[in-house]
């Protein structure tokens, strides 16, 4: 069975099925109370490790609840209840854990510790964020957009901002989904050339333009994330906000796009800094929609994996 650790390591026509599943599991459920069981159970009898090395609202709440909904269990794990590569090896904890559940997600820092716990775990593991990428989270935005605007192949998504895990799985999606990807922001925070190299070479055009109404004239969607993490200094904040601040995404640089343009974020956002309450709450905004979809996207994630 196999794991999803990113948007490039996964073959298109499975990314193609899971956003179509994605958006079929939404339609079925609509109207009905969060709590309801999905009318098919393919995680009957299923039981699911959740692992927070990382913190997260969003993340947790959305894989609980999806496993839930589609009759599984979860068991919710912090880095502080593990030992994982410290009292004991990760290779070790991968071997163990397969013994007790079905199917691991991790929410992680180090993109080493994924590819470890992935090579010797015996069920399928998923990447639930690494400061490398955050393919789930992509995932979700592709559903969203598709959901109001249709496919997204050969559209002109923008983001603008920090070059980070975010952005690197857009990149990734790029070339996976047919679309092209502008990056405007300060060099300093470029995304990888890597990942920049490798959407090119599947065909999809990545221009790095650091005027930021120019990168989105012809904009179909408008992205960005925030400026500084929960881990950052002061100082490296107070650097990060000087380097940023021209790249803030507010209705004058929303008017530069497309009329029917829409905006994304993955929250949580620091509203009048990456991004204005006018933009945030606005008729182009689709940031709430946005955070609801991983419920839906990591679900069909999830029975990919499983092969249900």
């Amino acid at each position: 069975m196999p794991d999803f650790l990113d948007i490039h390591t996964t073959a298109k026509p499975d990314l193609r099925a899971m956003i179509d599943q994605a958006h079929a599991m939404k339609a079925a459920r609509k109207g009905q109370p969060k709590g309801q069981p999905d009318a098919e159970q393919p995680f009957a009898n299923r039981m699911v490790a959740l692992i927070f090395e990382k913190p997260s609202t969003r993340t947790r709440v959305s894989f609980d609840v999806g496993v839930r909904q589609m009759g599984g269990q979860t068991m919710v794990l912090s880095g502080k209840e593990m030992q994982l590569g410290h009292g004991e090896t990760i290779a070790d904890t991968a071997r163990v854990l397969s013994r007790y559940v079905d199917l691991i997600m991790i929410r992680t820092f180090e993109e080493s510790v994924l590819q470890e716990l992935a090579e010797y775990a015996s069920v399928p593991v998923i990447n639930g964020l690494t400061n490398r990428t955050h393919p789930c989270q992509i995932m979700a935005d592709i559903q969203t957009y598709e959901e109001h605007r249709g496919p997204i192949a050969g559209k002109k998504v923008v983001w603008s901002g920090d070059g980070n895990n975010v952005c690197a799985s857009f990149l990734h999606a790029a070339g996976q989904f047919g679309f092209d990807l502008t990056f405007t922001g300060p060099e300093a925070l470029d995304p990888d050339p890597e990942f920049v190299a490798l959407a090119r070479a599947q065909g999809a055009q990545i221009d790095i333009q650091r005027d930021p109404a120019q990168a989105v004239a012809g904009a179909d969607l408008i992205v960005t994330d925030t400026w500084v993490s929960m881990h950052d200094s002061q100082s490296n904040r107070e650097r990060r906000h000087n380097l940023l601040r021209p790249y803030q995404v507010n209705e004058a640089l929303m008017a530069l796009a497309k009329p029917d343009a829409l905006f994304m974020h993955c929250l949580p956002a620091h509203r009048e800094e990456e991004v204005t309450n006018a933009v945030m709450h606005g008729p182009q905004s689709v940031v709430f929609h946005e955070a609801e979809n991983p419920l839906h996207a990591q679900k069909a994630v999830m029975r990919y994996c499983l092969g249900v």
